[in-house]
Parts: C-alpha cells; structure tokens; sequence
C-alpha cells in the first residue's frame, strides 16, 4: 500500500499536480491522508507524559499511534509538501512529530543507535517553489529521517522550482517535469 501524506493546503496546488503525476506513474491504489484535514496537534506536557508511559508498557493500543502505525505499515511513502519559508509546511513537522513512536516506527539496538521498523522500501518527496530550491531543511531532513530513523533506504526528490520568478513560464516549467516523471519515473 501506498501512503499519500498530502500538506497542500490551495486547491490549485502546483506541488499536488507534480505529486500526481508520482502517483500515477508509480500505479496501483494509494491512501491519501490530507494533512490539514486531520486534527493534529504538536505534542504538549499532557499528551507527552501519555504517550512516554504507553510506549514504556508496550501498549500502542490508543488512537495516538493510529499515524504511527498507518505510517510504519506503509510500502510505500509519498509527501508532497510545498517549499514555504525554506523548508515545508508546519502541519508535516507536527505530523512527524506524532508518527516519531518508538517501538513502531524505530527502536534503538543495545549500543543506542537507531534502527528503523518501517515497512517501506522506498520515499518520494514532491515539491515545488516560487525561486531556487535548496533541499537542505525540507528533503534533505526528510531523507535523514527516512534512512536514518525509519528505515527506509531510498529517497527520491521530485522538484519544480523558479516558479514565480519573472520571465519564466511556471505552467511551462511545471508540465515540463510531469511529463518526464510520467515518461521516465522520479529518478
């Protein structure tokens, strides 16, 4: 199963179009879940201390594991995330910041070092940005997680950049990496 974690928030999104096109060429069903359609919530003093003594009795039994799990259960992830601010939407951050269980997407080995436990094979992070693009805070963090923490070995990075940069054509620029995903793939 395919995991479509969607942070667009327009309804003309140009980032939810390049994702498209990942999605279509990668085939087969996928489960879209709509970040800012769903209730996250950064973790506070309450729903920390919850989560610390449920993960120390080993019972991931409560609906706040539910993304952990749906995540961790995954073949494959697809984010598209727009590039804000350089780096990417606030609500990804608190969705990571809920999916990041311990005992369902990582544990550490007895020297203390991560091991991941998701299930994925594989990563695709779609973009797209009004100028230049610059991974470091946004894919490049993502791809650190993924291989480092979760376990995921490859990452592939999806891009449209210098869209609202005048004198070039975003319709142009954008349709441009469609059509090479849907020819070639993401890599």
């Amino acid at each position: 199963m395919t995991l479509y974690i969607n942070c667009c928030v327009r309804e003309e999104s140009r980032t939810e179009r390049l994702a498209k096109a990942v999605l279509q060429k990668l085939g087969g069903d996928f489960t879209e879940l709509k970040l800012y359609e769903e209730t996250l919530k950064p973790l506070d003093m309450e729903s920390l201390n919850k989560r610390t003594v449920l993960i120390e009795q080993g019972d991931y039994s409560d609906p706040m594991f539910d993304y952990a799990k749906q995540f961790a259960s995954a073949g494959t992830i697809v984010i598209a995330a727009p590039y804000w601010d350089l780096s990417f939407p606030a609500t990804l951050k608190t969705y990571i910041e809920n999916i990041y269980v311990t005992g369902i997407v990582s544990a550490y080995d007895e020297s203390g070092m991560p091991v991941g436990l998701c299930n994925a094979k594989e990563l695709y992070y779609i973009t797209t940005t009004g100028g230049p693009y610059d991974p470091t805070y946004s894919y490049g963090y993502i791809e650190s997680l993924a291989k480092s923490f979760f376990g995921i070995p490859e990452t592939y990075l999806a891009k449209a950049e210098l869209l609202d940069i005048d004198g070039y054509d975003a319709d142009a620029i954008l349709n441009r990496e469609i059509n090479r995903i849907l020819k070639n793939g993401v890599l």
